[in-house]
Order: structure tokens, then sequence, then C-alpha cells
């Protein structure tokens, strides 16, 4: 039988189940009925439980996520746009902020290349806990990790230990890399410009989820994604413009709405309105909402803020604060991301900062938006400006290895330009895809095509 993952209602319990500790429902008699039953909690990494259950527990499973799904959370976490402007006391103004020329040129290619660089260091370490990840870049004297991870000189037993992500390893070792290989952190992005090629900057939630349906095979999506893919196909529609509580795509039977799919999703919305944080952070929001909810949502909107201010800011400090104007601020990832910043201001010694992080935010799953939203703040903020302490530093966090490394990795080399960025960390003016039109385009012409989309200077 084929255990197809992040979809089987069995293993989606666990997940709810922990979400709702998280937004604030009680559910312990759920719970309960629950183990009673034999179910078991949330697979720690995996997608989905190794064995087929009874049909019975099937059944319960189903009826059980149905009866979550119908508790509110008792948090102030707004969903609507307007709802969500109206809780930022310091929404920005829309602004934009583009100057002309070759150092917008030079601006947009160091995000695209920050992008792909620091996806590419996490790579082969994704799902490797941090302590792995350490004990593979010392074992390989690079601790610090100063450059690509590689296995020359690893020890076997290490590697037996820690093994390499098994599809990364082959293309994004220092032995192997050729050009920026293929993965759902790039993408996504290429989703992004491709919806406003074809659709322009008056896309919607709808125009998302057809282009998916076009160009992303079901497979190839992942938690949160493939619950709303499954949803798309099941003839759930996407949530409307003003929530009216309805199941839709992002919320039947999708316990992984909060994840980090939506925030992967975010950079090339800021990079289309430099200087205008708030346009970028409402674009993000019309594609996050297809598959995520609240702090999902509201880590799409922070990082596509930050991306647009990255290309017109000077310090990492302005492009974090920058991000927190589009949140509200009585939100759990609002909360997250301000304790980042202040133990990254504080503390000098990085490796104690990613220590209050995960006593912090332990429990949550490695892909959450939270904990990654706060590791992504921490680099950048501790890193100041430096390439490559800031992605090594995402990566070394120990979570989603290649999207925190990527996300920062755009925004720091937006704030440097390609220019800016270390010759170490250049890749081949390559890019692998499987979305129609984009296998093998250069980084360059990805820059030129993303600065034609800007919003017209008035």
């Amino acid at each position: 039988m084929i255990r197809l993952t992040w979809v089987q209602p069995e293993d989606l319990v666990g997940h709810e189940l922990r979400q709702a500790a998280e937004d604030g429902r009680e559910v312990t008699e759920i719970a309960a009925r629950w183990q009673a039953a034999g179910g078991h909690g949330a697979p720690t990494r995996a997608g989905a439980s190794p064995e087929a259950p009874p049909v019975r527990l099937r059944r319960l499973a189903e009826d059980l996520l149905d009866e979550l799904a119908a508790i509110p959370s008792p948090l102030a976490e707004p969903a609507t746009l307007a709802e969500i402007v109206t809780a930022c006391p310091r929404w920005p103004s829309q602004r934009g902020t583009a100057t002309s020329g070759t150092r917008d040129m030079d601006r947009m290619l160091g995000a695209w290349l920050g992008r792909a660089a620091g996806c590419v260091l996490g790579k082969p370490v994704e799902k490797i806990p941090r302590e792995g990840i350490r004990a593979i870049a010392e074992a390989t004297g690079n601790w610090p990790i100063r450059g690509w991870f590689t296995a020359r000189g690893l020890p076997a037993e290490i590697g037996r230990r820690w093994p390499w992500n098994r599809r990364s390893a082959v293309n994004s070792l220092a032995e192997n890399i050729d050009g920026v290989p293929e993965d759902d952190d790039l993408n996504f992005a290429l989703l992004a410009l491709a919806l406003l090629e074809r659709r322009g900057r008056g896309f919607g939630t709808d125009d998302v989820a057809r282009l998916w349906l076009d160009e992303l095979p079901g497979g190839r999506v992942f938690t949160a994604e493939r619950a709303a893919y499954r949803n798309l196909l099941a003839g759930l529609e996407p949530p409307a413009p003003h929530d009216s509580g309805t199941p839709s795509t992002a919320t039947f039977r999708n316990p992984f709405r909060e994840w980090i799919g939506a925030l992967i999703r975010a950079d090339v919305y800021g990079w289309v309105n430099p200087g205008d944080p708030a346009t970028a952070a409402e674009f993000a929001w019309r594609d996050a909402r297809l598959s995520h909810t609240a702090n999902g949502i509201y880590g799409s909107m922070f990082v596509a803020a930050m991306c647009a201010t990255a290309l017109t800011a000077s310090s990492a400090e302005e492009v974090v604060a920058s991000g927190l104007t589009v949140i509200p601020p009585d939100s759990r990832l609002a909360a997250a991301v301000r304790q980042a910043a202040e133990d990254a201001r504080r503390e000098p010694d990085f490796e104690r900062v990613v220590d209050r992080l995960h006593a912090r935010h332990g429990e949550l799953h490695w892909v959450h938006t939270i904990n990654n939203a706060a590791l992504i703040t921490a680099a950048l903020v501790h890193g100041r400006g430096d390439f490559t302490a800031s992605i090594a530093g995402a990566v070394a966090g120990g979570w989603d290895t290649d999207s925190a490394g990527a996300t920062v990795g755009s925004i720091v080399g937006a704030l440097r330009g390609a220019s800016g960025i270390p010759e170490g960390w250049s890749l081949a003016n390559r890019l692998s895809s499987s979305i129609s039109g984009f296998d093998g385009i250069g980084l360059d012409e990805l820059a030129r095509r993303t600065l034609a989309l800007r919003a017209e200077e008035s």
C-alpha cells in the first residue's frame, strides 16, 4: 500500500493536536480518545507513519480532524488583509524607492545569487539536527562554516551517524556542485515570477492555484502545499477575500497551515516592490492564503517586506524592522522575531543565540514558520551584513536548513549586491528546474526579468 506523505488522516491527527497546543485550543479529551484507540502522535521528521492503520482508526482520524477544525483558536491573530493592516499600528505607507541602472541590477542579481547560494549550502544537511551539522563541519575543517559542505575527509563513522540528505548530496557538495540544482525553495520563486509575468500585479489567489495545477505535480509539493493541492483537486475553493469560516484549501484537514511553505514563496513579491514593504506584504498575503493561515501567512508577509526593503536599505537591522511593521505585533510570530533579534544584538556568541532559540521553540516541527523565522532574524541581525556569517548561521541552526539559508541569502545578497558576495559562494550561471521555461536559465536573466516587473515610477 502506498503511504503518501502529508495526507493520510491517521498521520494528520497528531500534527493537528500539536497545532492546537500552539494556538490555544483545549483538545485534551480528543487527544485522549485518539490515544485510547491506538492513534500515534505526530511523526517527528517523516511525513507518514510506516504502516497502514486499521480501517476503524482511519475513520476515527477523519472524524477527529473535523471535530478539531470546529474548535476556534482564542488567539487574536487576524486573517483578512484589512484586519491585519488594522492590527499593525506601524503599517508602512505604500511607496517605491527604485533608482536605476547598474546598482539596481547588482542588488537584484545579489538577491537571486544569495538565495541560490544559501539554499545550496543548506541542501545536503537538510533534516540533520544541529549537532550533526556541527559534527560534519568540524570533521572536515569547516567550522565555523565558511564554505560548501564536503564529503572529502569526512570520517566514515560520522557519515554513518549523520547521513547526508540523499537527494542533495549528489549535487550540493563542494566536489559536485555544477550550477544551481533544482529545489522547491527556488522553484517557488520561479513560479512567483511566472505568475507576475502572466497575470500581472493584480493577480489573485485563484491565479496562484491555477498556476500550481498547471506547473506543479502533486508529488513535488509537501506539507501545507500538498494538503492545499489535494483540497483543490477535491473541489474546495481558496479562502474568500473576507474570511467566511467555511472549509477552504488552506484549512480543510491541513495541520501544516502555519509551517514554512508560504514563507519560502515570498521573496519575488518583495523584489518587484523595492522600498515598498506594504505592497510586497499584500502580494505575499494573496499567495500565502491558498495554503496557510495566521502565522503561516504572517511569515510570508514578513519575508516579502524584508525582501522589498533589502533592495534599498543599508543594514540588516533596518530590514528586520521593516518586516515587523507588516505582522500583527501581538502574534506569536512577532514575539518570536522580537526576542530573536534582541538575543542576537546582546549575545556575541551566535551558538548561544541558537541555544536560546532551541530552548524557546524546540517543540515546534523543524519546518514550522515561527522557529525558522526566529532563526532567520537572528542570523540577519547577528551577521550584520556579512554574507558568509549570515547564511552559515541560518544553516548551522539546524532546522529547515536550505529554506532558512535561502531566505537569509536573498536578503543579505540584496543588501550587498552581487559584487559584494564573496567569490567562494559563486555558482555557475545556470539553474535547474522542472518549471516550464526555466530549466537552465541564468541568474542574470532572472534578475533582468524581475527588474522588469517593478511598478512604474510615478
